[in-house]
């Protein structure tokens, strides 16, 4: 008789990726990355176990949209007050804040959960090149698309 096979939140083994977002579009860049966080590349991927990788995304400023989303996309936020709607075009968001641009995506494509929140915690996003994580030894992850 044959079992599946499902991951124990303690036998899950982690590893640190790297990924160069200099010239990839904003969405297809994000799934990669969702998958990451997920665990979905991995053969022991179980549904309701955190088994993903931590993922650390370097030049997230020189990404790129397609067709006018860069003037019709719109990011809302608000501040839970009346009248608190702040609203902000995707332009304007890669020159303020260019790490929210990929967090927001990815964010929309994981679980709406406490496991989604929990895989959320171990995507990190740097503007440049720059960043405090080579101790961790990352691997540069080779693009599917």
């Amino acid at each position: 008789m044959r079992t599946t096979y499902m991951a124990k939140p303690t036998a899950v083994e982690r590893k640190w990726y790297i990924i160069d977002a200099e010239g990839k579009t904003v969405g297809r860049l994000a799934t990669e990355i969702a998958t990451i966080l997920r665990g979905k590349h991995k053969p022991e991927f179980t549904p309701h176990v955190d088994t993903g990788d931590f993922v650390i995304v370097i030049n997230a400023e020189k990404v790129v949209f397609t067709g006018k989303k860069l003037q019709a996309k719109i990011y809302r936020r608000h501040s839970l007050y009346p009248g608190g709607l702040k609203e902000t075009t995707a332009a304007v968001m890669l020159q303020t804040k260019p790490e929210r641009v990929l967090f927001s995506a990815v964010k929309g494509m994981l679980p709406k959960n406490s496991l989604g929140a929990k895989m959320l915690t171990k995507l990190r996003v740097y503007a440049g090149t720059e960043h405090p994580h080579s101790a961790q030894q990352p691997i540069p992850w080779e693009s599917r698309n």
